[in-house]
This record gives C-alpha cells, sequence and structure tokens, in this order.
C-alpha cells in the first residue's frame, strides 16, 4: 500500500489517497498545534509523498486550520480533494451560529470558502448530530448548494447509523445529491462502529473515513496507569481522559499493540494505524501531525505486514460484542431455524 495508490472515496468517482492528513494541528491557537511553518512542512511532506487527501473543519483552530490550508493549496488547489465540516458554533452568544440548519449550512459554507480561499469544497460533512434539525432539511440544504457549485460531494460525521440511512434513503427517493462518505471514531480502542455504522456504510456506499485512529495518543504507548487521574491531567492528557479515550481498558490493548510492535520492530502508532488500513473494509485514518517527524512516522504504517497470529492477538484484544439483535442473529439455533440445515452463502 501506498500514499499514491488512490482508491474510490464510497460510491462516487473520487479518488483519495488511503490515508486522510488531518489539519485540526494547523495553527497554535488551542496551545498545541503547529505554527504555520511548522504546519507548511507538514502539508508540503505529505504531498511530496503523493498524498491528496485533506480533512478540516471550520470549528478547527477557531478557523487557522481552513485558512492556513487555503494558503498552502494555493497554485495547486484542483489537484487537491479537501474536505471540512460545518455544524459546530463559531459564536456561543448567537444561536444560529451552530447546529445542522439550513441557516447555519450556508453561512459556515460561505465562510468557510472565503478562508479557504477557494470557489468550492470537494466534500463537505455534517459535523455532528443536533438532534434538532430535520433530516429533509439537512438533506435539502446539501443538494442547492451541490448544485450551485459552491460543494461537490456530501458526507455526514458523528451521528447515529438510523440518521445516516434516513437521510440517505431521501436523497435516493427524491433524487437528491447523496452521500458519499462518513467519518466516524475508529481505532483498536474504539470498535463501536462495527455494531451498526460500518455496516450501514458498506450496504449504503458510503466511503468511512477514521478520526482519532490513534485514540488521543493511548495507542502510541505513551500513558501508564498513573495518568488514568483526572485530578492531575492537564494538556493533552486532559483531553484524552475527557473524551473517554484514556481508560484502563484502552491501556490494556495498548499492552497487545506495544507487544506486537517490539516484535515487528516498528512504533505501537505504526501498527495501531496498520490495523486500522488493513481492515475488510476500506476505512481511511485521517491522520493529524505536528511535525514531519511525526507524520513520516505514522505513513510508515503502509508498509507493516503482519503475521496471522498477530493480527488475532489484536483483533481479540480490542473486540467488542455487536449486542442485541446481531449476538441473538447469529447464534448456531437462530441461523438454522431461519436458513436450515444446509448452508446458504450471500451472493451480493
Amino acid at each position: 500500500m501506498r500514499l499514491d495508490h488512490y482508491r474510490t472515496l464510497g460510491r462516487s468517482g473520487l479518488r483519495v489517497s488511503p490515508v486522510s492528513l488531518g489539519t485540526m494541528t494547523f495553527g497554535d491557537d488551542w496551545g498545541w498545534g503547529s505554527d504555520r511553518d511548522e504546519a507548511r512542512r507538514v502539508f508540503d511532506l505529505y504531498l511530496e509523498r503523493g498524498g491528496n487527501f485533506f480533512d478540516s473543519a471550520n470549528f478547527y483552530t477557531g478557523g487557522s486550520s481552513e485558512r492556513l490550508l487555503g494558503e498552502f493549496a494555493r497554485g495547486r488547489r484542483d489537484a487537491l480533494v479537501i474536505a471540512t465540516k460545518y455544524s459546530l458554533s463559531m459564536d456561543p452568544a448567537d444561536p444560529n451560529a451552530g447546529g445542522n440548519h439550513r441557516k447555519n449550512l450556508q453561512r459556515s459554507v460561505d465562510a468557510s470558502l472565503r478562508r479557504l480561499g477557494s470557489d468550492y469544497i470537494d466534500l463537505l460533512y455534517l459535523h455532528a448530530w443536533d438532534d434538532t434539525t430535520p433530516a429533509e432539511e439537512v438533506m435539502r440544504g446539501f443538494d442547492d448548494l451541490v448544485r450551485a457549485g459552491k460543494v461537490l460531494y456530501a458526507g455526514v460525521s458523528d451521528l447515529p447509523a438510523w440518521q445516516a440511512a434516513r437521510m440517505q434513503t431521501l436523497a435516493e427517493l427524491r433524487g437528491w445529491s447523496p452521500l458519499i462518505a462518513l467519518q466516524i471514531e475508529a481505532s483498536l480502542a474504539q470498535r463501536d462502529g462495527e455494531r451498526e455504522l460500518l455496516p450501514m456504510a458498506q450496504a449504503l456506499g458510503l466511503g468511512v473515513t477514521a478520526w482519532s485512529p490513534l485514540a488521543s495518543g493511548v495507542l502510541t504507548g505513551k500513558y501508564a496507569r498513573s495518568d488514568l487521574d483526572p485530578a492531575s491531567a492537564q494538556g493533552r492528557r486532559a483531553v484524552a481522559i475527557g473524551n473517554g479515550a484514556l481508560t484502563e481498558r484502552a491501556l490494556d490493548i495498548a499492552e497487545v499493540v506495544k507487544a506486537v510492535a517490539a516484535e515487528l520492530q516498528r512504533s505501537p502508532a505504526q501498527v495501531a494505524l496498520a490495523w486500522l488500513l488493513q481492515r475488510p473494509q476500506a476505512i481511511v485514518p485521517v491522520i493529524g501531525a505536528r511535525t514531519p517527524a511525526q507524520l513520516l512516522e505514522n505513513l510508515d504504517a503502509l508498509d507493516v505486514a503482519f503475521e496471522p497470529a498477530q493480527l488475532r492477538r489484536l483483533d481479540e484484544a480490542s473486540a467488542v460484542r455487536l449486542g442485541f439483535p446481531h449476538d441473538f442473529l447469529a447464534l448456531p439455533g437462530i441461523r438454522q431455524a431461519m436458513l436450515g440445515a444446509q448452508p446458504i452463502q450471500r451472493g451480493w
């Protein structure tokens, strides 16, 4: 696998790299990102390796992420695939400055285009489900933006599977622009998406991109049991605890990752990313790197080759129960009651 071995995203003809460069680290407005010069070096290195798929959001670093990405893309914009997002509030005092509704959608896209210095967005995600806006409003708003040429493709992120399925069905029935991508948290430490979200995406033609593929750094092996105390947490460790990434279970999984990494003479980060890249259902990790060295280390995950036994250890250490009705429907007695005594294989 190589960064310039492109794949189509979902049920579309859009060609993207197998690893996306996340740009939430572009800008030091939040106290832990990269300044302009360092972000530029990361951007250029990703391009030199053949990457073309960039992930941002209007909210990231207060807008600096999009501004820097637009500056770096100048003169080569059409060769890049730029994804950004809307939904998170840019003005907490204004009730309409956040959410999924049409007013915020239109305003957010216009502001993103100004920051990016572009007249179109390749892929626009709904950033998170607000539970107040009708699905019809969102999908018709996406369709209007696509027809206006401001957005080429639409996607969704961080929402229940049934809402995404409903949105896609509405688009198909009404002739609106379909969704082509789903972005979720996915990693060895976060496999809940395997219950509903990933099967839904596969059935409905959505390409999957994964945020936090290293579980906020937990899978790199940099945290220990002593780091679980929230009272002393600061900086990135406080973020990892606050978002639920730094847990006893995640540290147990990280221990297995470190053991496999030692056997392969690789870094734990490379092992964790390689596991995600080699899942049966294609998933595009979104990696964030503050320095060129971090980016190079992460991209070397493309070269990792596992022994079958190593993959089994990683799978078993991180496995999640699918729960009802999936576990029930997989019971041998239930399968036989439905299908009879002869094996039946699905042909599609």
